[in-house]
């Protein structure tokens, strides 16, 4: 299972391989024509997709072309490896396609591979550790029961690659039906998202048969009006804010939202002045239990108590405290103060997702814990 390319390779499509369901558009059928735009235009590209945290990153990269120079040289031997070939076999036998020949690396032939990088929100069982995570989608071609490329395998990492083949070598194959956790059923996910704004981008035909993940242009941006902070205070609020003090303060918040960056720390305390008129709780990095359960009590309204093991203080209590607000339908969130302390307040489980977007789209930075 082989893949060679050069400029004339044709890609022919195979509707019966495993990678390529007619109904998914994690497919041969979607991701040929964006390695052709890759391969034949433009390398590489970055660029917003709506629903998706900060950009997304598409690339083109081969061997061994990528990793003719010094620092690529260094870490391959770092790696243990005498060459980037070597380095690409390692790969191919995780993902079970067959070794580069003696022969073909003496003739140095080219091995494409596209590595797509993205965030996405942290599943339950790191959230309390990270605000988003990585996902890096590395896509390898290869031939399956035929002499034409006609399929693909990925492999998976939510590392930063900040040596670039410890950063491939640390990939896992990647079975789409079949996550190993949270987090990569959360970036499969988010990839269908990813794959169908790459296409509307770079004005790539999806096929017919494609059930499509979002039926929302992808590219297109929200304008920011004062109606968007309206909407991101009576959520983070959760309605509880007269009519004349919510027009007073989306009115303020717009008007901050528009100046210039060289004003970043009178927007900043606009964000403080605007929490302080809502329920919301600023505390320092740690807090006892009993704190929690006090100021949570007096931003829900009603009397508030979690179990959780003892001698377990600050950050650590978050998924005990969440686990108890869940059943009220609720979520504790926070505005990044990027400072010792923190600003907290109460959620409907259901508008958290807009919450961030619109957290994005005003530029008040909130988070999930």
């Amino acid at each position: 299972m082989q893949h060679y390319l050069n400029a004339m390779k044709n890609f022919f499509s195979n509707l019966f391989n495993k990678n390529n369901d007619p109904k998914s558009i994690i497919s041969f059928d979607v991701i040929d024509p964006i390695y052709s735009h890759l391969y034949n235009v433009q390398g590489s590209f970055e660029f917003k997709v709506k629903g998706i945290q900060d950009s997304v990153t598409v690339n083109l990269f081969y061997f061994p072309g990528s990793f003719d120079h010094d620092e690529a040289q260094a870490e391959i031997k770092k790696a243990g490896f005498n060459n980037s070939y070597e380095v690409l076999n390692a790969l191919y036998k995780k993902i079970n396609i067959g070794p580069i020949s003696e022969e073909n690396m003496q003739d140095r032939l080219e091995y494409d591979f596209i590595h797509i990088q993205f965030y996405s929100a942290p599943g339950s069982e790191v959230k309390q550790y990270f605000k988003r995570v990585l996902n890096n989608f590395v896509i390898f071609f290869c031939a399956t029961n035929s002499l034409e490329t006609n399929d693909f395998r990925i492999l998976y990492s939510s590392g930063h690659f900040l040596d670039y083949t410890k950063g491939l070598l640390d990939t896992e194959p990647l079975d789409l039906s079949n996550p190993k956790n949270e987090t990569q059923e959360i970036g499969i996910k988010d990839f269908k998202i990813v794959l169908q704004g790459i296409c509307q981008y770079l004005d790539i035909e999806i096929p017919e048969t494609v059930e499509l993940p979002s039926a929302e242009n992808l590219l297109e941006s929200e304008e920011v009006t004062e109606a968007v902070f309206e909407e991101f205070i009576q959520l983070v609020s959760r309605g509880n804010i007269e009519e004349k003090e919510l027009k007073k303060q989306s009115k303020k918040l717009f008007k901050n939202f528009q100046k210039e960056t060289k004003e970043y720390h009178e927007k900043i305390e606009g964000h403080f002045a605007f929490f302080e008129s809502i329920d919301a709780w600023n505390n320092d990095w740690k807090f006892d239990p009993e704190d929690a359960e006090y100021f949570i009590s007096n931003l829900i309204g009603e009397d508030f108590a979690f179990d959780y093991p003892e001698e377990t203080y600050s950050h650590d209590l978050f998924p005990y405290i969440q686990s108890a607000l869940e059943k009220r339908d609720l979520e504790l969130m926070t505005y990044d103060t990027y400072g010792d302390n923190y600003l907290f307040f109460v959620a409907h489980k259901g508008d958290v997702d807009r919450i961030l977007e619109l957290s994005e789209l005003t530029k008040i930075e909130i988070n999930q814990l």
